[in-house]
Formats: C-alpha cells, structure tokens, sequence
C-alpha cells in the first residue's frame, strides 16, 4: 500500500483489532467500554461503574410481596495505564500495512495484550470456590469438573460462557491424560496437533502463560472461632501460634466448621462447607488471637443470604488443602468461570495537541479503547510513537468463578 493509506487512524484501528485478536483470558469476560470520557479523555484514577442484577426471595401462595430492587454497582477504577513505546522511519512507513503490522504493530501489542491477561489472572485472589491440590497439578478431569460443581451450586448459567483457563504444565498434563476421550476426530487431531483441549467437560478450555501464582500461608496452631454467632465480613478467632507475623496469605481459602454452602435459588444447606477468602493479610497477636477478613461475607438470612448459618464457638477453621503440608506451597491458580464472573473497563485517553498526529480506536462491541501518538524527530527523520491502554479489572460476582490448584 502507498505512504499515504498508512493514516494514524489506519494505523491505530488496526492496533486495535490486533489487541482483540491476541488477547487470551480477556476475550472471555464481561468487558466494558466507557464513552463518557470520549471527548476530553480519561485519566488514571477514573471510576466506571458496572451494574449488577437484583437478588429476589420470591413469594408463595396469593398475597403479594412487593420486594425493593436493589441494584448494586461494581465500581471499577481505571488504575492501570500501560503501553509501549517505538520508533519507525519515514521510509517504513510506506511498507503495506500488513508488513507494518508485523513489524511494528504486532510485536507491541502482544506485550500490552499479555500484560492485560496477566492483571486479570491475579484476579484470583478475590475468589472463594477452589478444588484441587496445593502443590499437584491435576491428572484427572474430576478436579474440573467438581470446578463445574462449585458453578452449578452457585447458579452459574449454563449458556456457553464457561472456560477453563490453565497454565502451560496444567494443559499438558489433562490433554495426556484424556487424549482421545470424549471428542470428535477433528477434536482429537487438534489435541495432537496443537496440545489443547477445546470444549470438554461443560467448559471452553485455554492456555494461558500468565496464569497467576499463589503462595499458601504458612499456617500454625489449631485455629478456632472465637464467639458465637458471627456475621459479617469479618471473624474472630484464635488458638494461632502467638505473635506470628503472617498466618494466611491474601488468597487463602478457608472452611468454618458447621457454616455451609447454601443453593442460590432455594437457600438451601448443601451439607457441604462454604468456601471463605482471605481478603488481606493475616497476622496473629501475643495470645493467638486474629481477626480475619472474608468474602463472602456470612449472611443467614434475606435476600442476599451466603451461608446455612453462623459459626458456633470454637468451631474448627481449615485452610484448604487441608494438610499442613500445603503451607508455603506455590501453586499456579487455573480459573474455571462463567463470563460475568469478572470484567474489564478501558476508557478513551485524551488526545494530546502540539504533537506531529495523535489517534484513538475505541469499539464498545469489543469493549476495548487504544490510543497512539505520534511525533516527528527532523534530525534523524524517524517518528518516534506511543500505543497506550488505560483500563481498570474487577470481580463482578465472584461466585461464578472457582480456583484450580495445581
């Protein structure tokens, strides 16, 4: 193509679709673009605010119950503006725009597309289902499908949105133990061909090299609930080794004895133990005693209800794992989810004026915005560029997404 076709806005807009094309976790959640800020730009610090539906308890028999419809917002802070800088020649820029790409645009993207994926694995830390091992990667699909149990339990739709995203050793491990099982022929090629899954078990299955990793807390002591009848998104507790710096991780997932995991719909118990999140860093004072962040929160009763019921005194607290073995483990966390489990807000940055050309994509189909700016160096005649995103990452509803340990 000529000189004159490679636009900035030719040049921005395929950076754009290039960013769509090479993300890996991203593509497969709730992503939001936010026009507001498209005639002056956002900045670091601004806040988009994500809806999420009401929770009803329903009505039996003739008398109407009207129930208030609260809809709760997730406010997203774009916190993250990253990019990358290059530099190209007034003679590169009459390469056709698929060598330009290749040269210049895909390279650059790739790294913006990883660093996003990479901030959305960490989201991990935010969710409380987990299945698997500490310290072992899964052999066998039962872990991800007991994945999908935790989803089903929590009304997790069953629309084709779920996925599997996993680590390269997580990946290589399943495809060997199920290769040839459960697939069509041209499935079974890929497998071989390509060493992926596809779609198995209920889920869309994807490597991803930034799948985060977890440290488990070093633990100590027999850890106990400390008062009756705790609600909130906080317990008490102690019987820590005294005076510990640190006993859990944020990340760490924990059971209280006796508070169970209730069905979403029904409110029922489902006699299995309610998984717990550690939402900060824990530590234990002089007498054992720590107070322990939690989501969800323990809720036994109402519309937004989260446990069977509250812990009586002294009940036992297990990390998961459920062997001290697992303290200080490294594990890569794989993410089983539906699509609305998390999302993604970008927004448009402001164009800059004095500059030789400055130019924005934004698509709120894709829900992705990019800017590029451009200036002119007239003592070495080569144009010297920046391609930036600013977006922010949050859990929209955590109960649609469950850790896999390996």
């Amino acid at each position: 193509m000529a000189n004159t076709l490679l636009t900035i806005s030719y040049i921005t807009n395929d950076a754009l679709r290039t960013l769509v094309n090479l993300l890996s976790f991203t593509r497969l959640v709730d992503r939001q673009y936010d026009d507001k800020f498209a005639r002056d730009g956002a900045k670091i610090g601004n806040v988009c605010n994500v809806r999420k539906p009401p929770k009803y308890l329903g009505r039996t028999g003739d008398a109407l119950a009207v129930e208030d419809a609260t809809e709760t917002q997730v406010a997203v802070t774009l916190d993250t503006k990253f990019g990358v800088d290059l530099e190209f020649s007034s003679t590169d820029l009459a390469l056709s725009i698929d060598n330009f790409r290749d040269r210049f645009i895909k390279p650059a993207i790739a790294r913006i597309a990883n660093k996003i994926d990479a901030d959305g694995l960490k989201l991990f830390r935010q969710v409380y289902h987990s299945v698997g091992t500490p310290g072992t990667v899964p052999n066998a699909i039962l872990t991800y499908l007991l994945a999908g149990v935790k989803l089903d339990d929590s009304a997790a739709p069953m629309d084709g949105m779920r996925s599997i995203v996993m680590s390269p050793i997580m990946q290589a491990t399943i495809v060997d133990a199920l290769k040839g099982l459960f697939q069509k022929a041209d499935e079974i090629g890929k497998q071989y061909a390509k060493g992926r899954m596809g779609t198995s078990g209920g889920f869309d299955w994807h490597m991803d090299q930034n799948v985060a990793s977890h440290t488990v807390g070093p633990l100590g002591g027999t850890p106990l609930t400390n008062g009756a009848g705790q609600t909130g998104a906080n317990i008490v507790t102690d019987g820590w080794t005294a005076s510990a710096a640190l006993r859990l991780n944020q990340g760490d997932v924990i059971q209280i004895a006796g508070v169970n995991q209730i069905s979403v719909q029904e409110r029922e118990d489902l006699g299995v133990l309610q998984d717990f999140v550690a939402t900060a860093p824990v530590s234990s004072d002089a007498g054992g005693n720590a107070t322990i962040p939690i989501d969800p929160p323990i809720v036994v009763s109402g519309s937004g209800q989260t446990v069977s019921a509250a812990p009586a005194d002294g009940a036992a607290i297990t990390i998961f794992g459920h062997a001290s073995s697992h303290a200080d483990k490294v594990t890569r966390q794989g993410l089983a989810f539906h699509r609305d489990a998390f999302t993604l807000a970008t927004a448009d940055l402001p164009l800059p004026r004095g500059t030789d050309m400055a130019g924005r994509a934004s698509d709120d189909q894709v829900g992705l915005s990019i800017r590029m700016v451009r200036d002119y160096s007239i003592e070495t005649d080569r144009f010297p560029c920046r391609l930036d995103v600013l977006y922010g990452w949050a859990v929209l509803r955590p109960e649609l997404a469950c850790r896999i340990c390996s």
